[in-house]
């Protein structure tokens, strides 16, 4: 401890001396009729590299919430597909969650896999496809999303019609709905049902619409349904069906999700501080994070807004040149985005991977 003691205060204040951490006995004696397994296995064994950032990434958002603290979730790539639901919908449930922002596609996919669940296939050794095999899936209707099969005809099929019809009833009547409003009335007015081999509690867009929990779908025409949606607005000179044309209108928009994050923050933010736990790149995060900087200098509202409180990314992208979604939680601060107060931790991984142990661990597992 000598050494430490000689180093400045600043960076010291970065160091953690392994005797503030160590703890005695074997692994299997520290977990051994404990009350949380999952957790007290994870803070003996993830303690280097990315799971030493996935640990402590876990324990500052477990504080936050215990805390008083609020989070929101955003959902990149294909995790629905990939059954992210099974823990997210957990932590929805347990009330940790206060805001999901998702890609359109993860959306409606967290839909596919309840009408659809024991439809969907594996392939592990994805990457030997040829591309006549590839082809060949094409063919019988099962979209290849890495090492998942989405079944086309048991999933977007059947809920399509359902959707059309709420598209051209909002027409008819004069009315406009978000995307994800649109989509909860098959909840809610029970017009799909969960498949026989599923479990509705793995599916995290049901327990949203149990516990009404706020959904922001940025970029919806970026989505299987989105694009059938586009193609019923369509009226161009290629369009040989004109029977059902419908207003884009009908369709509440992107900009509209971001001015209704303005109030949703406005009021979430008065009695609490708000985390960020991002899942993958993209859209889903770049959207909703935006909202703080924007309330400060685009609306001027300089005084009194509350930044975000901490920042937690997972994800496999490298920072490099171009690559906006490796970029680190320091280089958010120069937007305004994060303050130099605000903690942050970028996960280099697969989320897959890090955020179950994050959910365990908020979940006192």
């Amino acid at each position: 401890m000598k050494k430490f003691n000689q180093l400045s205060p600043a960076l010291k204040k970065l160091i953690i001396p392994e005797s503030d951490i160590s703890r005695t006995g074997t692994v299997s004696e520290l977990v051994h009729g404990s009350e949380r397994p999952v957790s007290d296995f994870a803070e003996r064994t993830l303690r280097h590299c990315n799971g030493g950032a996935t640990l402590q990434a876990a324990l500052w958002l477990k504080k936050h919430l215990n805390d008083g603290g609020k989070m929101i979730v955003t959902i990149a790539g294909a995790m629905s597909s990939f059954q992210v639901g099974i823990t997210l919908a957990e932590l929805i449930r347990k009330g940790k969650v206060h805001l999901v922002s998702a890609t359109a596609a993860n959306h409606e996919e967290s839909y596919y896999r309840y009408v659809a669940h024991s439809h969907y296939a594996y392939i592990p050794r994805y990457t030997e496809l040829t591309p006549e095999q590839e082809a060949e899936l094409r063919d019988a209707g099962l979209r290849r999303i890495t090492d998942t099969f989405l079944p086309e005809d048991e999933s977007v099929r059947i809920m399509e019609p359902h959707l059309v019809k709420m598209w051209r009833d909002a027409q008819t009547k004069g009315k406009r709905c978000f995307p994800h409003e649109y989509f909860r009335r098959l909840y809610s007015e029970k017009l799909i049902k969960p498949d026989s081999m599923t479990n509705p509690g793995d599916c995290w867009t049901h327990a949203a619409y149990e516990k009404d929990i706020p959904i922001v779908i940025p970029g919806f025409e970026d989505s299987t349904m989105g694009n059938i949606f586009a193609s019923y607005t369509y009226n161009g000179r290629h369009r040989k069906d004109k029977s059902v044309v419908l207003d884009p209108a009908i369709m509440k928009s992107g900009l509209e999700y971001f001015t209704w994050m303005y109030d949703w923050y406005m009021d979430a933010a008065k009695d609490a501080p708000i985390a960020f736990l991002q899942l993958g790149g993209g859209i889903a995060a770049d959207f909703p994070i935006c909202v703080v900087p924007s309330l400060k200098h685009d609306l001027q509202l300089h005084d009194g807004i509350r930044d975000w409180a901490g920042f937690v990314e997972i994800g496999s992208s490298p920072m490099s040149y171009g690559s906006y979604s490796g970029a680190g939680g320091k280089e958010k601060i120069t937007w305004d985005k994060l303050s130099t107060k605000s903690y942050y931790q970028i996960i280099q991984s697969d989320v897959t991977v890090a955020f179950p142990w994050i959910a365990a661990i908020l979940l006192g597992l």
